[in-house]
């Protein structure tokens, strides 16, 4: 009975390994200008399977995260926020996202355009 116990355990072993989680903090830069931004911008990085935590500084522009590497990417996260209507360092907001956004939240010049 010890023996199979033994080989039951050391056959659990490796799965038990690949679930490891890679925890995964950055800042990236966000276009936005109020309130209602950081709520959009925090729900929309919330919306990626991994986040744990988001939270986007009105005064910095800095969207500080805490997410799962092994079940997304900083890439996947900034997409989202681009779809939401707010730009980052790898994607510009679509012409249509941004337009949809209340007036408060226009953060584009018109040398942007």
């Amino acid at each position: 009975m010890k023996k199979f116990l033994v080989v039951f355990a050391v056959l659990l072993l490796p799965v038990g390994v690949n679930a490891q989680k890679k925890i995964e903090k950055v800042a990236v830069e966000v276009d936005g200008v109020c309130s209602m931004c950081k709520a959009r911008i925090e729900k929309a990085s919330f919306s990626e399977k991994g986040v744990k935590s988001a939270s986007w500084s009105v005064e910095d522009h800095q969207l500080t995260l805490i997410y799962d590497a092994s079940k997304t990417s900083i890439d996947s996260i900034q997409k989202k926020v681009s779809l939401a209507g707010h730009n980052t360092p790898l994607f510009k907001a679509p012409e249509e996202a941004y337009q949809s956004l209340p007036m408060c939240c226009k953060y584009r010049t018109v040398s942007d355009h």
